[in-house]
């Protein structure tokens, strides 16, 4: 079976390489998180500041290495820098499951977050590497939902695993190996250049006044919708409601996301360039479900409308990221963009506590109307900026 790229066509078993590295992006930091409560029990002399290193020394190693990642992948062989990435991650992930030290996870968690970070960028950048023009959005729509689907099971997969041993949500950690064997693949199967008629070949370098605002703009909206995974919790247990639920309004929120990047093609050449105004929108009224209401349902209203306009607007950012670089350095623009994720991850409760004591108040509902409140006026500035390129879009995304 052949897939269309734009440039040609694929084998299908191909396609499953490039869709096994875009599964595996979002896992570091996944294994960690059912067990946090219970490393106190399993360690009992060690401190709050050593457990909350398992999270955040991983992601603070990843951007740097995504960055490097995409530096190399303009002068050196992208499929090698996959292949020592995912080694990395995968050993690191067997490791884990024989750690018996906090200081062992520690070192081998920042280790793995080295080989996450190399791989990260080329979950995209293999995409932009072998389709071009509606076949690449497609894709990144794909790889976008694929990205969210295996987040939300193997999350799912973790919280079980705990309960039978803390050191077997780790098992997660080795779906490197899976996209390990399929890289074999790629190899074979080498990417078409770019026709002459791509945007990409009108670049001589990358542009870097779009590439800030792509940048800027992913990191906002990344920031925003981030209150649910951190907040969610403190909200339900604030509104008297079963604990679980926030589990589930998590996962729902992932699902969202996941949703629109089935078809997101469909959804550009629908909304045009009100696309990201509807998306804006979409998430405000999200957020302002969880500050408003305090039933179960309108909470699921709320992660299924913030996850669903965030899952339309990130693949068009990465391959908006992808056209404003020649064909070499447009893994590197979309590393520059993916950088803003885990920088948006590290930097959004400071953000928020920030905002927090400058209105003197600590409601569990302000999260969210804050949030809600910057994602509106973004929405009106998106509105009135829509022929923008960042904020807007282009003709040649939805013209027949």
């Amino acid at each position: 079976m052949k897939i269309k790229t734009g440039k040609g066509a694929i084998p299908l078993v191909v396609l499953l390489a490039i869709w096994s590295v875009s599964a595996i992006a979002s896992l570091p930091g996944l294994a960690i998180s059912p067990i946090l409560g219970d490393l106190n029990k399993v360690f009992p002399k060690v401190t709050d500041l050593e457990i909350q290193m398992l999270t955040s020394l991983p992601s603070l190693l990843i951007i740097p290495f995504v960055l490097l990642s995409g530096k190399l992948s303009e002068g050196r062989d992208k499929l090698s820098i996959l292949v020592v990435g995912l080694l990395i991650f995968f050993l690191s992930g067997v490791a884990c499951l024989f750690i018996r030290s906090i200081v062992g996870l520690i070192v081998v968690s920042c280790i793995l977050g080295i080989g996450a970070g190399m791989v990260i960028p080329l979950s995209t950048g293999l995409v932009v590497e072998y389709f071009t023009g509606d076949f690449r959005v497609r894709q990144l729509g794909y790889s976008s939902a694929i990205n969210n689907l295996t987040l939300v099971l193997a999350t799912m997969l973790t919280g079980y695993l705990a309960d039978v041993d803390w050191h077997l949500p780790f098992l997660v950690y080795t779906l490197p190996g899976v996209a390990l064997v399929l890289s074999f693949f790629l190899r074979r199967q080498k990417p078409e250049p770019e026709p002459a008629q791509s945007i990409q070949l009108r670049n001589k370098r990358i542009d870097t006044r779009k590439l800030l605002g792509l940048m800027l703009f992913y990191f906002f909206i990344t920031y925003a919708v981030l209150a649910i995974v951190y907040y969610a919790a403190f909200l339900v247990d604030d509104y008297r409601i079963r604990s679980s639920f926030s589990g589930v309004l998590i996962s729902l929120f992932f699902l969202a996301i996941m949703l629109p990047g089935l078809f997101v093609d469909r959804i550009i050449r629908r909304l045009k360039s009100r696309v990201n105004f509807i998306s804006l929108l979409s998430v405000a009224a999200g957020l302002l479900c969880f500050a408003i209401f305090r039933n179960e349902v309108m909470l699921v209203v709320g992660a299924l409308l913030t996850g669903y306009g965030y899952g339309i607007m990130q693949p068009v950012i990465y391959d908006k990221a992808a056209t404003i670089a020649p064909p070499r350095s447009a893994t590197l623009a979309l590393s520059c963009v993916m950088a803003m994720n885990y920088l948006a991850v590290m930097v959004c409760p400071f953000v928020v506590d920030l905002f927090r004591d400058l209105f003197h108040t600590h409601g569990e509902h302000f999260p969210f109307l804050f949030n809600a409140v910057l994602t509106l006026v973004m929405a009106v500035v998106t509105w009135l900026r829509r022929t923008d390129f960042t904020l807007g879009l282009g003709e040649e995304y939805y013209r027949d």
